[in-house]
């Protein structure tokens, strides 16, 4: 089958400086980079942006709502539906990978997946997305071969990304909603595989509650309601699961044990295992 490159109209807002950018067959994709700026357009595709790095001070808003400033986070996603009026506004540099369907890519790919052409995309201003991370990471790389991006391998991950949208961010989707005062089963899946990932360094419960569309206040106690303890204390718990591991199966120094855990020395990590697992380090080893 013959098939026609995507019209290039639909990133012509992106300007042209940011990055290496290539249409295929369903839309197209740009490596977005640039430094303190702001930006506004009418999307005339669905257009997914995902954050490659952290970038604070970030504003954006929809159409003609209040901006709402927030730190970007590497993961985040936001996306504009077809005919949606977006501004953007950052103080700090920032990295993303844009991608843009056209609307007739979009009813085939959900007429395909969900046998619903008409399906309507959400608008959605910007929550941690591991799995769009991992495609945005994909396509940054083929943007960026030195002998052209290939168009087909560039399309798939395109129509991966548009399928995931389908799935998670459309009218077919199952709604992110609060069951019974905890977390939705979608929301704590995604809570719970984020913690497993990134349980060993700083979080706040800001970036936390964006993995679910949440507020800081509802996070927390939808979270409680959920794991039946609060955040801080699941990090916790995960950390010293770690550090058991660590001083049972190697022979790592307590002190790196520590480190690797996210403990901010020996003796805290000593401390939290006395007061928690009612053993040192050293007894556990």
């Amino acid at each position: 089958m013959n098939r026609q490159t995507a019209d290039a109209s639909l990133l012509e807002r992106v300007p042209d400086h940011v990055g290496p950018r290539k249409m295929a067959f369903r839309g197209g994709a740009v490596h977005w980079r640039q430094p303190p700026g702001a930006f506004s357009f009418l999307s005339t595709g669905h257009s997914m942006a995902i954050r490659l790095a952290r970038s604070p001070g970030f504003r954006f808003a929809f159409d003609s709502e209040r901006s709402r400033e927030f730190d970007l986070i590497a993961g985040m996603l936001g996306i504009a539906p077809a005919g949606m009026e977006c501004k953007a506004e950052w103080s700090a540099p920032i990295e993303s990978v844009v991608v843009a369907l056209s609307p007739e890519s979009m009813r085939e790919l959900a007429g395909h997946e969900i046998d619903r052409p008409d399906v309507e995309i959400r608008p959605v201003n910007h929550t941690i997305d591991n799995t769009a991370l991992q495609l945005a990471k994909m396509i940054k790389a083929e943007l960026s071969r030195p002998d052209h991006a290939n168009e087909l391998y560039l399309d798939s991950l395109i129509t991966l990304l548009g399928v995931h949208v389908l799935r998670r961010y459309s009218s077919a989707a199952k709604p992110l909603k609060p069951v019974d005062g905890g977390l939705s089963t979608i929301a704590a899946n995604r809570i719970r595989e984020y913690l497993h990932e990134h349980f060993r360094r700083k979080l706040t419960i800001s970036e936390l509650a964006a993995t679910c569309g949440l507020s800081p206040g509802y996070f927390t106690q939808a979270f409680a309601k959920t794991f039946g303890i609060p955040p801080h204390r699941y990090v916790l718990e995960r950390r010293l699961d770690f550090a058991e591991k660590l001083l049972v199966g190697t022979q790592l120094p307590v002190a790196e044990i520590a480190f690797l855990s996210g403990f901010s020395s020996q003796s805290h990590l000593t401390t939290m295992m006395k007061t928690h697992r009612d053993k040192t380090p050293r007894q556990f080893r």
